[in-house]
């Protein structure tokens, strides 16, 4: 499946990129279940109480999905683990950025911004990167122990 974006009575619904690697779809779904949520409070108005939560969300994603991603691809021998792993390191260091932003003054705009950058992130990096790395972890593994 690829990424699209819809706009369906001003809340936004995607298809789910699957990676083809259980472990790795069940996180992104995670991921996606919660922007999707707070994608949806934004457009209800509630955008202010649920970007925090969001922001403490994926602190803690980042960290054990990151490791998982990152311990696959060594183990394999992934021949892009470096170009990934500094995606992974731009996202932590945009999610910093966001967040000194929002401390600074909440407005909407920065709300919409952070609700910008991160699917803009679920776009770029899950729909392609991880894609790419989920078809080279199930190329490399027949017998489906990366999956």
């Amino acid at each position: 499946m690829s990424f699209s974006g819809q706009t369906v009575d001003k809340k936004i619904t995607y298809s789910f990129p699957s990676t083809g690697l259980i472990w790795q779809d069940r996180q992104h779904r995670e991921l996606f279940k919660r922007v999707e949520f707070f994608v949806g409070a934004i457009e209800e108005g509630r955008g202010k109480e649920e970007v925090l939560k969001l922001l403490e969300f994926l602190d803690e994603y980042v960290v054990f999905h990151f490791h998982d991603e990152e311990r696959a691809m060594e183990k394999a021998g992934f021949p892009d683990s470096l170009a990934h792993m500094k995606e992974h390191t731009g996202f932590i260091d945009e999610l910093s950025e966001l967040r000194v932003e929002l401390s600074n003054k909440y407005s909407p705009e920065i709300v919409d911004r952070i609700r910008t950058r991160i699917v803009r992130w679920l776009k770029d990096h899950i729909g392609r990167a991880d894609k790419e790395l989920g078809s080279f972890l199930l190329d490399e593994d027949g017998r489906g122990v990366h999956r």
